[in-house]
C-alpha cells in the first residue's frame, strides 16, 4: 500500500483527491490536512463522500507527514508550495504539487510570469513536469513532480504532436480555451459568483495568463526550438471542463492523413487520451468526470490550418486525476488504478 498524504485537502482539487484516492485498491490515507477545518471529518465537511470515507481533518505538520508517508500531494496556493515543499522534499518523501512553483525548467521563466522570487530553484532541476504522456520515464524515477495546470495539458497534448512530426509552423500558433468555474478554486470571488458567470461568458488575464509559459516551455521541447504562442482563456458557466481551441499553420503539402497519422502515432498505446473519429470533434459532456482528454481536428484546405478542439476535466485530467497517474508511476503500479476510465456524459 502508498501511504498518502494530501496538504489543502479541502479546496475542489483536494476534494478530487480525496474522492479518487478512496477508490484506489492501493492507496492508503494517513493525514489530511485543513487550515480552515481542523479537527473535523472530512465527511462531514462533505456529505458527498459519507458511506465512503471517514477521516479526519488536521493541522499541516510538514515533519509529521514526512515521516508517516511515502508520497504527499500538496494542492496549496502558488508560494506557499515554495515554502513547504522543500521541506518535504528533504525530509526524502516524494511529493506530487499541484501549484505552479516546480512545473519549470527555468528559475527566470518563473519569476517573471509570477511576479515572485523562487525560495529553491536548485530543486526546479530535479522536479519533473508531470505530463505523463510526455515525460513517463522521467516521471518514473522522480522524487518531485510539478502536476501541471489544466489549460496546458490540454493544449500540450493538442498540439504536441504535430511539432514532433514537424508538419505545422511554429510561428503564430492561438490557443482559445474556456474553463468551467471550479478552474477558480473553491475560495469565493466576485468574478465567480453564480449571478456573475450565469448566461454569461468573459475573456480574462489576455496576453498575460501564467499558464503561456508552461505551454511555450513544453511545446517548444516538441519544436526544437522556441515557441511563443498567443493564448486566450475564457470562463464558461459550468462547473467543470476545459474546451481549448488551437489554430496551426501547415506547412507546404502537409494533408489530413498526416495529422491523423501523427496523432496516432503519439497516443495509439495512450490509456487516457482519444482522438475522435474523423469528421467528429469532442465535447465537454465527452469527458466530465474522467482521466480523459479527446482530441479531434480538422483541416482548413482554404487557409492551409488545422483546427485542433480538445477536451478535458481540469479538475481531474487537469489535475487530481493526473497527480494520481503520476504517483502510479513513481511507485510502478497500473497507470490506470484508482482512475475511472468513462465520463460522466450526463
Amino acid at each position: 500500500m502508498v501511504k498518502v498524504s494530501i496538504i489543502g485537502a479541502t479546496g475542489y482539487v483536494g476534494l478530487e483527491l480525496v474522492r479518487l484516492l478512496a477508490g484506489h485498491r492501493q492507496a492508503e490515507f494517513v493525514y489530511l490536512s485543513s487550515q480552515s477545518y481542523e479537527g473535523q471529518d472530512i465527511a462531514d465537511l462533505y456529505p458527498s463522500l459519507k458511506g465512503t470515507i471517514s477521516h479526519k481533518l488536521v493541522a499541516m505538520d510538514v515533519e509529521k507527514f514526512a515521516a508517516d508517508s511515502d508520497v504527499v500531494f500538496t494542492s496549496l496556493p502558488h508560494g506557499a508550495s515554495d515554502v513547504v515543499i522543500p521541506q518535504l522534499v528533504d525530509a526524502g518523501v516524494k511529493v506530487i504539487d499541484m501549484s505552479g512553483d516546480f512545473r519549470y525548467d527555468d528559475v527566470k521563466v518563473y519569476e517573471k510570469w509570477y511576479g515572485t522570487t523562487h525560495s529553491r530553484p536548485d530543486l526546479l532541476k530535479v522536479s519533473v513536469y508531470g505530463l505523463p504522456e510526455r515525460h513517463r520515464e522521467s516521471i518514473k524515477a522522480a522524487k518531485l513532480v510539478g502536476n501541471p495546470g489544466c489549460y496546458t495539458t490540454c493544449s500540450i497534448l493538442s498540439a504536441a504532436p504535430l511539432l514532433d512530426a514537424g508538419l505545422v509552423s511554429h510561428d503564430n500558433i492561438i490557443i482559445d480555451a474556456k474553463s468551467g468555474v471550479t478552474g477558480a478554486g473553491a475560495k469565493p470571488s466576485t468574478g465567480s459568483h453564480f449571478c456573475e458567470v450565469d448566461e454569461s461568458m468573459k475573456a480574462y488575464n489576455v496576453a498575460k495568463h501564467r499558464h503561456t509559459s508552461e505551454i511555450e516551455q513544453e511545446l517548444s521541447k516538441a519544436a526544437g526550438e522556441e515557441v511563443l504562442v498567443s493564448f486566450t482563456p475564457h470562463l464558461l458557466p459550468i462547473k467543470r471542463g476545459i474546451f481549448a481551441t488551437l489554430y496551426l499553420n501547415l506547412l507546404p503539402g502537409v494533408t489530413a492523413k498526416e495529422i491523423r497519422a501523427a496523432y496516432e502515432k503519439a497516443y495509439a498505446d495512450e490509456p487516457f487520451v482519444t482522438l475522435m473519429p474523423e469528421g467528429t470533434l469532442p465535447e465537454i459532456k465527452h469527458v466530465a468526470g474522467s482521466n480523459r482528454c479527446a482530441i479531434g481536428f480538422v483541416v482548413d484546405e482554404r487557409l492551409h490550418r488545422v483546427v485542433v478542439c480538445a477536451v478535458i476535466d481540469n479538475l481531474i485530467k487537469g489535475a487530481a486525476g493526473q497527480a494520481i497517474q503520476n504517483m502510479n508511476l513513481m511507485f510502478g503500479l497500473e497507470e490506470t488504478a484508482g482512475l475511472p476510465m468513462a465520463g460522466l456524459y450526463l
